[in-house]
C-alpha cells in the first residue's frame, strides 16, 4: 500500500481522542438504562421533575425540573427520558442539559421529538439521572449525582 493511499485513508478518520470521548459518552448513555430507580443522591445533591409534562402533536416533548449537585471533576449532564406509550418496555430519550454542580439549585429544561404516538397526552413514567463524565485513568467515566423515576402527566401542547 502506497503512502498516500495510507495517508488518504487515515484522514477521513476522527481523531483518536474524540473517538473515545464519543465512546465513552455512549457507554455512558448505556448505563443510564440500568440505574436503579432508587439509587440514592449524595448528600446535599438532588433531582426533581416537575408532575407536569408537554407533548405536542408532532412529537416534540418538554420536560423540566430542579437539580442540585457539587463535587464534580468533568462535565455533567441532567438526562431525561419517557416510557413509550406504544411499547411501554421502551424508554424515549428527551434531550439532556449540561448541568452546573456549584451546590446551588438550578432549574433544568429537556426538550426532544419522539415518534408520532409515542408520547401521548396523559400520565407516563419518566427518568431522570443526573451524571458527570469522570476522568478517570485518561477516559471519561459515568458518575451518578443523583436520580430520579416518578410518574408525571402530560399535557397536550399547541
Amino acid at each position: 500500500m502506497s503512502s498516500q493511499s495510507s495517508q488518504s485513508s487515515q484522514s477521513s478518520r476522527a481523531p483518536l481522542p474524540f473517538r473515545l470521548l464519543l465512546g465513552a459518552a455512549a457507554g455512558a448513555l448505556a448505563l443510564l438504562a440500568v440505574v436503579p430507580s432508587a439509587q440514592a443522591a449524595a448528600p446535599g445533591e438532588s433531582v426533581t421533575v416537575d408532575r407536569v409534562g408537554h407533548v405536542t402533536a408532532g412529537g416534540t416533548v418538554s420536560l423540566s425540573g430542579t437539580y442540585r449537585c457539587s463535587g464534580a471533576e468533568g462535565p455533567v449532564f441532567v438526562s431525561s427520558s419517557v416510557r413509550d406509550a406504544e411499547q411501554p418496555r421502551t424508554r424515549r430519550g428527551i434531550g439532556g442539559t449540561r448541568a452546573v454542580c456549584d451546590g446551588a439549585e438550578h432549574v433544568w429544561r429537556n426538550t426532544g421529538t419522539v415518534p408520532e404516538g409515542a408520547v401521548v397526552p396523559g400520565t407516563t413514567a419518566v427518568e431522570v439521572t443526573v451524571f458527570e463524565l469522570a476522568p478517570e485513568g485518561g477516559l471519561p467515566v459515568p458518575r451518578f449525582h443523583a436520580a430520579q423515576r416518578q410518574d408525571v402527566v402530560m399535557a397536550a401542547q399547541d
